[in-house]
């Protein structure tokens, strides 16, 4: 049985606008005027602790205060965390296609497993998925390649491929020794020729062909 493993944030969803404003919110309760989308998408890739880490760090703010101001924005968050997010183009036919041609799918994010179950319902997607795996769903989050092991022995595949977008997903996946197919369009800091062992994709009208070549190569 193949699997088709794929991040969230970047790669599936673009959801930067909902974590933009979730910062700022809290931001704003704070006192602090807001960060720009570049910015917050910069930090975007290892969950939201991290995430909030690297706004303290930013605004030289106080990391003492990293608990609370974490779970402010994770409160703030969940409200609303696809108000202003949408799927990538050509992600919902490209499912649908997968889907028809027997693949398993899963989500392994470092996105918390609340919000990113709520995004998929929002959007009709959790249909595709048999397995979430979220960045507090296992002791440990990416880059270590334990959730992305879980989610294929949860599957019960006897061939993974990953997708992602960002170095994060690339190292979980060189890691845990599966292949990666990754998304131009994401959120990654580094520069293409740094996934220079991946396949790259820019459309994901692309990905049910090259998933099939691959899963066929001996």
């Amino acid at each position: 049985m193949n699997a088709l493993i794929f991040d969230l944030d970047g790669t599936l969803i673009d959801s930067a606008p909902d974590i933009q404003a979730a910062v700022n919110k809290m931001l704003a309760e704070e006192g602090i005027g807001p960060l720009d989308l570049a910015t917050v998408i910069s930090f975007i890739g290892n969950g939201m602790p991290k995430l909030v880490e690297r706004v303290l760090h930013t605004l030289q703010l106080p990391q003492d205060r990293h608990s609370a101001l974490y779970e402010k924005t994770l409160l703030l968050y969940n409200q609303a965390p696809s108000a202003l997010s949408k799927p990538y183009e050509g992600v919902i036919e490209m499912l649908e296609i997968l889907t028809a041609q027997g693949h398993r799918l899963a989500i392994c994010t470092n996105k918390p497993a609340e919000p990113a179950q709520q995004i998929l319902q929002d959007f009709n997607l959790e249909r595709f998925f048999e397995v979430v795996v979220g960045g507090d769903s296992l002791p440990v989050k990416k880059p270590n390649p334990a959730p992305l092991q879980h989610c294929v022995a949860r599957l019960g595949a006897s061939a993974a491929l990953y997708i992602g977008d960002s170095e994060v997903d690339y190292e979980t996946a060189q890691q845990a020794q599966i292949p990666f197919i990754f998304f131009i369009g994401g959120y990654r800091n580094a520069a293409a020729a740094f996934f220079q062992n991946a396949h790259h994709i820019d459309q994901f009208s692309a990905l049910p062909a090259l998933a099939d070549s691959l899963l066929k190569t001996p």
